[in-house]
């Protein structure tokens, strides 16, 4: 069954003959469990696809359907509820919460929705990602790729069937970078999670099950990489 479907999607800022068309007509669906890639050029809207996809930005035209539910068919206060407990972000830019620990910047989209955080499952993550020993040090006392590490744990912690990762090695140099991408997709195969991750390396493109690429708001499926 298909966890997303994106169907003819259209986004276009402006109007008239200042009008840009950052997405045309984009369609294609992800089964559960697929770890998919989305490669593109600076400004070919590739990060704005995303946006669509997690419902960050709205599109033009078009539908995006995750779990059957058409998300921009919600109202708002519905959608933020909806996302929250679907859809797991990670972004370059790591985002931590300066003032809180590994263990409180994970368990902060639980608190937010107002759920107690599932110790058991907190604790497992930390020992998958590596941060037993580091639970309650702050993201200053961290390194790169030990904070990239919090972010994923952060976005897995609601068990989102969903995970939108936007570039999330380009931060880092080339060995925390294979160590994160690893463990991204160590940790969505154990928990049947699917993702979708932005990348402007073909070689970190080409570690996913599928590749589509966007150029001028056009996407193309180039299919699978791995053998």
């Amino acid at each position: 069954m298909d966890l997303l479907r994106v169907e003819h999607i259209c986004k276009t800022y402006g109007s008239g003959e200042a009008a840009v068309h950052a997405l045309k007509d984009v369609s294609f669906s992800v089964p559960k469990g697929e770890f998919v890639a989305i490669v593109g050029e600076s400004g070919s809207g590739k990060s704005t696809l995303l946006n669509m996809i997690g419902a960050l930005d709205t599109p033009t035209s078009g539908e995006v359907f995750i779990n059957e539910k058409n998300t921009f068919a919600m109202k708002e206060k519905a959608l933020t509820v909806f996302r929250r407990r679907n859809i797991g972000f990670i972004f370059q830019a790591f985002n931590l919460i300066p003032e809180l620990s590994v263990e409180q910047n994970m368990i902060f989209p639980l608190l937010l929705d107002h759920q107690r955080p599932n110790r058991r499952y907190l604790d497992e993550l930390l020992n998958v990602l590596g941060l037993e020993q580091r639970r309650n040090h702050l993201p200053s006392q961290l390194s790169g790729g030990q904070q990239q590490r919090v972010a994923i744990g952060r976005a897995l912690m609601t068990r989102p069937s969903l995970v939108l990762a936007d570039e999330p090695t380009g931060n880092l140099d080339s060995q925390n970078s294979s160590e994160v991408l690893a463990l991204l997709k160590e940790t969505a195969r154990q928990y049947e999670q699917t993702v979708i991750m932005i990348t402007h390396n073909p070689s970190i493109a080409h570690t996913a099950d599928r590749v589509f690429q966007v150029s001028d708001g056009v996407l193309t499926d180039l299919g699978g990489c791995r053998e």
